[in-house]
Parts: structure tokens; sequence; C-alpha cells
């Protein structure tokens, strides 16, 4: 799938088109970056990441959480949001992770292709294997993003930085953003046991204001559920987001360790769309 979703990149030397020779993406002035055995392409290549890109064990976190199902319901919401909004084309997925949300929005369109950009390269090797349908990046989202103007149907946000200029120049006329962001109550419980990062009460009007000069807010809905966890699974939780930069694995596990199993924790997310300004 590389081959084809090649045909929406671009170097991010010269801006040149690239395509795939040799186990490699190339563009006409001979910039050269390699595929990865994972199946992944780092074109951030001479720049060293960003220092918050997820580590080895944040991915091993999140992927072991995500594959015993708690957040499916939401990854069912944004397939179907993502189903109204589009029915052929390209998707980015912007700090895609794995690339859980972009195999179920793949499931559910099967005329879409996608793409998984994130800074984090262990992330990558498995969203590189998320979907036949979906290839994958390494690229900090804060850079102009290395794809052709115009070309995307749909840009999806879940729980990823925002670069509101670069997601309208790369979305067509009639594309839409998606972002996911936590709710107020989002793991209220672990956030008082364990002392986790919390949410902005202003977050949802800050990132209207954010976006508001490329887009206008078409649709909002809020999605809010109970899940029984396991205490690797709260570890595993409380690892995968912001605050796995900042707890320690023997830290979380003491926190935890004295809780009776299971332990109910509320899931809370808004979902926003976002359409382009003319």
């Amino acid at each position: 799938m590389l081959a084809e979703l090649a045909a929406f990149l671009t170097c991010p030397i010269c801006g040149k088109d690239l395509r795939l020779s040799d186990h490699a993406l190339r563009c006409e002035t001979r910039h050269s970056f390699d595929v990865a055995r994972q199946g992944y392409v780092n074109l951030l290549a001479g720049h060293a990441p960003p220092g918050n890109a997820d580590t080895q064990d944040m991915v091993q976190a999140r992927a072991a959480f995500l594959a015993a199902g708690h957040y499916r319901p939401l990854a069912d919401k944004v397939a179907r949001h993502a189903a109204k909004l589009m029915q052929r084309g390209l998707v980015i997925d912007v700090g895609a992770g794995t690339g859980y949300y972009l195999h179920a929005l793949l499931e559910q369109i099967p005329h879409a292709v996608g793409l998984a950009l994130d800074i984090s390269k262990f992330a990558l090797r498995r969203a590189a294997r998320a979907h036949g349908r979906a290839a994958a990046v390494v690229w900090d989202v804060w850079r102009p993003l290395p794809v052709k103007s115009a070309s995307a149907a749909l840009v999806l946000d879940v729980f990823a930085p925002r670069n509101g200029a670069e997601f309208r120049r790369v979305l067509r006329p009639d594309g839409a953003l998606l972002v996911v962001t936590p709710g107020m109550d989002h793991l209220a419980e672990l956030v008082a046991a364990l002392g986790l990062l919390t949410v902005d009460e202003h977050k949802e009007a800050r990132l209207e204001e954010t976006l508001s000069p490329s887009f206008h807010l078409a649709e909002r809905e809020e999605l809010r559920f109970p899940m029984a966890l396991t205490q690797a699974e709260a570890m595993a939780l409380a690892g995968m987001g912001p605050s796995g930069h900042h707890l320690t694995q023997e830290a979380l596990a003491q926190a935890i360790d004295k809780r009776p199993e299971p332990l109910t924790v509320t899931a809370s997310f808004v979902i926003s769309v976002f359409r382009p300004r003319a």
C-alpha cells in the first residue's frame, strides 16, 4: 500500500513528488528515505524526533489496553462519524499511534485508504501493519506535512496535536477534520487516585478558538461509558497517555496495588467535526 499512498506524499526536503523504488521513497532530486523492515518510513531523517514521542513502554501499554477492547465504543463511534463524512479517498490519521482508530475507520469505509502519521517509531511499527489499506510515516505534526495540498478527504486527530493551518491545506474543500478530545470527567477515578494530568475545563472552547482561522465547528457529540479494569489494565491506561511521560511503572504499581478489582473507571470523550473555511 505504501506504493499507492506515495502518490499523496511530497519530499520533506525539496517538496517534489515521492515514489517507491527499491525499498525506499525517492524524489526526482534523489532524496531518499528507506522503508524500515517493519514497513514504516521515517521522513524526519536527519532530524531528531521531539522529546515527547511515545516510548516503547508507552506503546506496549497502549497496545495491550486497546487489544482488550475497552475503547472499542470510541473506535466504533469514530468510524461511524467518518463514514458519514466521506465515502472514498485519503484519510490522514495524525498522531495515529498504533493505528487502532484508523483500522476501525478503514473497516467501515471500504473505498478509503489511510496514512498514519506519528513521531514515535515504536508506535508506527504497529501502525504499518494495522490495515492492508494503510501506510505509516514518521513525522512531526508541527512541521509542514509531507502531503500534497487538497489531497485528503478526512483528517483524523484522536488525542493528538492540532496544526490547523496544515490540516486545512491538505484537506479537499469538501473534506472534514474529525477531532477527539477527553471529556471533563475522563478517567476521573484514576486522576484522583494517581494524580494524573487533569483535563482543562476550557479545552473545547480553546480547541475551537485555535482552529477558527482555518475551520468552523459543524458538529459535536459527547461519548461516555464505564469500564471495568484489572489492576494491570488500569496501569496500562495510566501509562499510555501524557502522564506516562511523568510516572514510572513502580509508582503506578504502588498506587494501584491495594485497590480491589475490578476498578470502575469512567471513559469520557468529545467528538468534534470541523469543516474547512472557504
